[in-house]
């Protein structure tokens, strides 16, 4: 055991005063706080850095994605005229436009709602290959068709709005009671809509919306028409004058508005044949009596029927027709002025409908 040399003085280690400033005090807890909270902002600061990075990259992949999903739409639409099922689900919930009538859009889902309706027709009931060149044909004229019809209906819409004319909910019942009455045979109502979404795919509510906008047209066409009506007027005045003769109301009133009016010879018919409503309106004259003015839904014209002759089961009839022409006229003159825009390329002529 060694020993400590006295020649080796033995120091004790002095403690090192503590400053003042150290102590944690009342008037030093600010600060010491200060520092321990700046101590930790080391490891923080990484973290929320991190974390806006991910909140910004998640932003700018979600407007990316959503800017990919418009512009795939935009193209299945319009480039493409995509008429799937899904796209027409797509349409009737965004208001899309397929063009525009005087300001007014056209919807989309409108357009395909009757495109549809009509191809289904051609491919199950008239057995139409449509992969076929006549198939092609055919659904390319069914396209303008539907199309010009769809810009036809929203611009009666337009028009209704303007004079106040609607159609009923009444109305609406009471056509479409008379279209089922007048279909082959007395059929109930279930049966009757399934017959339609098998000819036409069109549900019970796509059917009365198709249906109330026929009715809303016709409205529309008849009552903007003042020279149909001012013809009409003088159709039924000549009949009032002892005129018993269509052909020679037609010939006369022809000369003296510069024409117009169309006459039909008499045919025989079914009592219910399928017209529009002429035999089942000369069904209930008496022979050679004439009608009033009949306001068919074609919307087409003023009809005055002649019943000539009838048995247990047909009618021989005669009409003459005042054509309206005012909506027609019309929707040409606003193709012509630039106010009609398609925004989907179609062959065809434009307004045949």
């Amino acid at each position: 055991m060694k020993k400590i040399s006295p020649s080796i003085p033995f120091r004790r280690k002095k403690k090192e005063p503590v400053s003042p400033s150290g102590r944690i005090t009342t008037d030093t807890l600010a600060e010491h706080r200060e520092r321990v909270l700046a101590g930790g902002r080391k490891f923080k600061y990484p973290v929320q850095y991190a974390k806006h990075k991910v909140v910004i990259n998640a932003i700018v992949i979600t407007i990316a994605a959503l800017a990919l999903l418009i512009l795939v739409g935009w193209w299945q639409l319009y480039p493409a005229q995509n008429t799937s099922d899904f796209m027409y689900r797509v349409t009737k919930v965004l208001p899309l436009p397929v063009a525009t009538v005087d300001g007014n859009p056209v919807r989309y889902s409108d357009y395909l709602m009757r495109y549809k309706s009509s191809i289904q027709y051609l491919v199950e009931r008239d057995q139409i290959d449509l992969n076929s060149e006549d198939g092609k044909i055919q659904a390319d004229y069914v396209k303008r068709r539907e199309l010009e019809g769809a810009i036809a209906d929203t611009y009666a819409a337009s028009i209704a709005k303007e004079r106040g004319i609607s159609v009923t909910d009444t109305e609406l019942e009471t056509f479409l009671i008379q279209q089922r009455e007048s279909s082959d045979g007395e059929v109930s109502e279930s049966v009757y809509n399934a017959v339609i979404l098998d000819y036409y795919g069109w549900s019970p509510e796509e059917y009365r919306h198709a249906m109330k906008s026929k009715l809303l047209r016709q409205k529309v066409a008849y009552d903007m028409d003042e020279k149909a009506r001012e013809v009409s007027s003088r159709v039924q005045k000549a009949l009032d004058g002892g005129e018993k003769s269509l052909n020679s109301v037609a010939s006369s009133v022809n000369a003296g508005v510069g024409g117009g009016v169309v006459y039909s010879p008499a045919i025989w018919v079914p009592r219910d044949n399928q017209d529009n409503g002429l035999a089942a309106a000369a069904a209930k004259l008496k022979k050679g009596e004439v009608s009033g003015a009949l306001q068919l839904v074609t919307g087409n014209g003023y009809y005055f029927v002649r019943l000539v002759d009838s048995n247990t089961a047909q009618v021989q009839y005669e009409f003459l027709r005042v054509p309206l022409t005012a909506f027609t006229e019309k929707l040409t003159e606003l193709r012509e002025n630039n106010r009609i825009n398609e925004y989907i390329e179609v062959s065809g002529l434009e307004g045949e409908e």
